[in-house]
């Protein structure tokens, strides 16, 4: 999931795409684990693979039509993922990415400490994408924390596409927010991103959430 950078103020995130109709790499994580989608039956094994109590949280993401899609090995979550198809708030920034019919937006993607390093989230996200295959969505939208560099390999693993940069500027207690493309991106790809996740705009100003927290 994205997340403001605050030892750099100007760079969020990463955004990247994929077409759900496109080949997938094949990526076999080094452990035995299946993957499926799971709902809130799997409550307790999902809060223990994060590692703190989010029962009502995870009750109400399922009750507002998100899809929850989890990696098992040896009986135990080891990593999971969730999927919107309408609205999400992105990360701490404040800001709502909303989505077309046909979109889905995969994020707070989670693998457990002992599982890391085993192409899980890789795994993960194929799974996903197949998944996702079976609904009436065309493209898969996913985002990254500017410095979580393994989280965007496992992202380019799976065949996802650098689209742009989330870059904030801060002023006062107000955030500016733009993308920047990606060189390798085509300009109409880069437009969608800013549809996406800006509303079509080139700007948006969004309060800092820490300023929200604290108005009367």
């Amino acid at each position: 999931m994205l997340a403001f950078a605050e030892n750099d103020p100007r760079r969020a995130g990463t955004i990247w795409a994929l077409n759900v109709d496109a080949p997938l790499p094949v990526v076999t994580p080094s452990v035995a684990a299946t993957f499926r989608r799971v709902g809130p039956e799997s409550i307790l094994p999902l809060e223990a693979a994060l590692g703190h109590e989010a029962a009502a949280e995870m009750l109400a993401r399922f009750a507002a039509g998100r899809f929850c899609y989890a990696a098992w090995v040896e009986g135990r979550v080891a990593s999971y993922g969730w999927v919107s198809f309408d609205e999400e708030l992105v990360g701490e920034l404040n800001l709502r990415l909303r989505l077309l019919p046909g979109e889905a937006y995969i994020w707070d993607c989670v693998t457990a400490q002992p599982f890391r390093q085993h192409g899980l989230y890789t795994s993960l996200l194929g799974h996903i994408v197949t998944e996702l295959r079976a609904l009436p969505v065309c493209r898969a939208w996913i985002g990254a924390n500017l410095e979580n560099v393994p989280s965007q390999r496992g992202i380019a693993r799976a065949g996802f596409r650098h689209v742009a940069d989330l870059l904030v500027a801060r002023v006062l207690t107000l955030r500016q927010v733009w993308v920047q493309g990606s060189p390798e991106a085509p300009e109409n790809l880069v437009s969608e991103g800013r549809r996406a996740f800006l509303g079509n705009r080139d700007k948006v100003w969004l309060t800092a959430p820490e300023a929200a927290k604290h108005a009367v």
